[in-house]
């Protein structure tokens, strides 16, 4: 489960020290029991973010059945897609 106190601090430290491969390593170091995936917005298709943030979106991912897969629903969340918004 992802919390809305959660959402605000990832948001707030990558707006800080900026989106890349690095800070997921970070991310992960921090929320050990999450997942964390980087990649460009475009790379996901029509998919609606949960989350629309300054440079970024974020995607909740579950991964409770055999196969990840994305939801809307933070309570059924472990992890998170931060995408990459390029203008």
């Amino acid at each position: 489960m992802i919390t809305e106190q959660m959402v605000k601090e990832v948001v707030s430290f990558v707006e800080s020290k900026g989106l890349s491969e690095m800070l997921i390593a970070d991310l992960k170091s921090q929320f050990q029991d999450f997942h964390f995936t980087y990649c460009m917005d475009d790379d996901m298709g029509a998919y609606e973010p949960s989350v629309e943030a300054n440079g970024f979106n974020i995607y909740f991912v579950d991964s409770s059945n055999h196969c990840a897969t994305l939801t809307r629903s933070p309570d059924n969340a472990s992890g998170m897609v931060l995408a990459e918004v390029i203008e």
